[in-house]
């Protein structure tokens, strides 16, 4: 019987690209840079990433891996405007991946499982539909591409915050997240390039240290958070009143109430309103959960000089303890578990299975 011929290693920048889009995909550090109007920075990021993977592999193949990573994302969106939360159209980050952002956090493990596991059946279909027009075709570059959605929808099913698999393991049994530190280890050991192998052990590291938090540091005791935000204030008044301006390194404690938004319109987040009765300032903030505040100090201040007048710059942290649902969140009935469960086991097995198809089609590069 013939051996079939491997995948040639000149194919390995896709395979890298595809495995950075997974693991990274889920950073939010360039969303508002790229942000411009509804799906304005869906489209220019789109553009600019199918650029930066055309420096790496054939322009065909770099759009080809842009339509997976795309197809995925809106996997996650279509879930999750089926449960009715609001997101962002999806966001582009060259060798990142692409990004959603949420408006609204689940309410219960059940919901965010079904969100997370929208993107892997929908980028899979997509994988499934690329490899039948390839074979159709005999077209190496369409197949690899196949490849690519595969790897990307199975890697993304590792049982590890924030990948999917991390958020379906919600709705199925967390003990499937000491499966994902032991999983992703061995995982990791396998990769066969020190770039792989560094990226993925920074997500592995981040989430065990959010497990070690959860379950081991805060179990028994208040977990105290602390976030920073940071003002732009008006204050040419201050200077036509003769106030004395404070100097960079003011802090001072700062009132402050809150309130959460649950019904109409509003999409439950907790809001908090802090003030500076001295000079007349009040701002606005959002907090990622249901919190006690503990504390809201004023931590720096910057003078601002700009054409439309002089501003201070005003850098805030918020010191809060999340409350959650606790154990709450994470009650699905044994009936939607199964469900979960058995999506989740034959998804992972498909793509398996779609995989070793691929090679054994022997027309890829």
């Amino acid at each position: 019987m013939e051996e079939k011929q491997k995948p040639s290693r000149k194919k390995s920048p896709l395979a890298i690209g595809g495995f950075l889009a997974v693991l990274l995909s889920q950073g939010k550090l360039l969303l508002t840079f790229l942000k411009v109007g509804k799906v304005g920075g869906a489209v220019i990021s789109m553009f600019i990433t199918v650029w930066a993977y055309a420096q790496l592999a054939p322009l065909s193949s770099a759009i080809g891996i842009v339509v997976m990573i795309l197809i995925h994302e809106l996997g996650h969106v279509i879930a999750a405007r089926l449960k009715g939360l609001p997101v962002s159209a999806p966001v582009f980050i060259p060798f990142l991946g692409a990004l959603i952002m949420m408006k609204k956090n689940p309410a219960d493990a059940a919901t965010e499982a079904f969100i997370g596991i929208g993107g892997p059946i929908l980028g899979t279909l997509g994988g499934v539909a690329a490899f039948a027009l390839g074979v159709y075709t005999d077209s190496p570059v369409i197949v690899s591409i196949a490849y690519a959605a595969f790897y990307l929808n199975l890697i993304n099913l590792l049982p590890i915050h924030p990948l999917d698999g991390g958020r379906i393991a919600t709705a199925v049994t967390r003990w499937l997240w000491i499966l994902g530190l032991i999983g992703g280890l061995v995982f990791i050991f396998y990769l066969d390039h020190y770039i792989n192998q560094l990226i993925f052990f920074v997500i592995w590291a981040m989430f065990a240290w959010d497990l070690y938090k959860k379950y081991v540091k805060y179990r028994k005791r208040e977990q105290l958070v602390s976030v920073s935000t940071r003002f732009e204030f008006a204050a040419d008044h201050l200077l036509q009143q003769g106030y004395i301006i404070p100097g960079e390194n003011h802090m001072r404690e700062l009132d402050f109430s809150t309130y959460s938004d649950l019904q109409g319109a509003g999409d439950g987040r907790q809001t908090i309103v802090m003030y500076w009765q001295g000079i007349g300032f009040e701002g606005h903030a959002y907090l990622p959960q249901q919190s006690l505040i503990r504390r809201v100090q004023l931590v720096k201040v910057d003078r601002l000089q700009k054409e439309s007048g002089f501003y201070l710059g005003l850098q805030v942290q918020v010191d809060f303890s999340p409350m959650g649902n606790g154990d709450r969140y994470y009650e699905v009935p044994a009936k939607t578990r199964w469900k979960f469960g058995a999506a989740y086991l034959g998804l992972v097995l498909f793509l398996l299975y779609m995989i070793r198809m691929v090679h054994q089609a022997g027309i890829m590069d």
